[in-house]
């Protein structure tokens, strides 16, 4: 399956899963910001991709639990060197870029994005191939 393949059955999930039109479905777009997901949406766009894909995610797998109550993790407002490495233990799909450039907490939510969905489904379809 190709990355395009990939990206198009993203974005079919995302489109039923948040009553979206299709191009609003972009590969930068922020799930919370620019897609309006809440976090019981990523309950339903998880088990849609499941079904999808053909795969199981585990929980905290796609969506991890909320490191920011960890007092190593988040100090100030904003997100520790020992927070930023965790996430990205937890979130190898996820782009760092802008967080670490600008750490504040508020801005965690913005690591998932469309194209972090993508990267995380091609990394499971190559583990199960």
């Amino acid at each position: 399956m190709t990355r395009e393949d990939i990206f198009d059955k993203v974005r079919g999930v995302l489109i039923e899963a948040l009553a979206l039109d299709e191009d609003e479905v972009t590969p930068n777009a922020k799930l919370t910001s620019d897609l309006g997901a809440e976090s019981i949406d990523f309950l339903d766009i998880q088990f849609q991709l499941e079904q999808a894909f053909g795969f199981k995610i585990e929980q905290g797998e796609l969506f991890p639990e909320n490191v920011q109550q960890d007092p190593e993790f988040v100090q100030g407002g904003k997100v520790t060197e020992k927070g930023i490495v965790a996430l990205k233990e937890k979130l190898p799909h996820a782009d760092f870029t802008e967080l670490q450039s600008d750490p504040r907490v508020s801005r965690v939510p913005e690591l998932f994005t469309v194209d972090a969905i993508v990267n995380f489904c091609q990394r499971k379809l190559a583990a199960s191939a």
